[in-house]
């Protein structure tokens, strides 16, 4: 039982350390909880083990979307002047520069 609630802490915080982006410290407050979380279930209370699953796949599937997002749609993260200008350059078109009075 020890070793299962260890093995499920242990995958929680190695995706929440992969979550972060760039690599830091995830919060001590978030691992703080999650480790109550798994202490508190007892050996026979399968569902809380497969509540934890969930949220190890949850996480995972939520940093492989995120890759995913950024890989396949560049002007994900754009301002809306971005957005605008790499849009326009895509079909062939530069923006003409806007003149700023001093």
């Amino acid at each position: 039982m020890r070793s299962e609630q260890a093995t499920l802490f242990r995958g929680l915080l190695r995706e929440l350390q992969q979550s972060v982006a760039p690599p830091r410290t995830v919060n001590k407050t978030i691992i703080a909880n999650f480790r109550a979380i798994t202490e508190k279930y007892q050996k026979d209370d399968k569902k809380v083990a497969q509540d934890i699953d969930n949220g190890i796949l949850f996480l995972r599937s939520q940093r492989e979307y995120k890759r995913l997002l950024e890989r396949y749609n560049p002007l994900f993260d754009l301002t809306a002047e971005e957005r605008i200008e790499a849009t326009a350059r895509r079909v062939g078109f530069n923006m003409p520069i806007i003149h700023k009075p001093e």
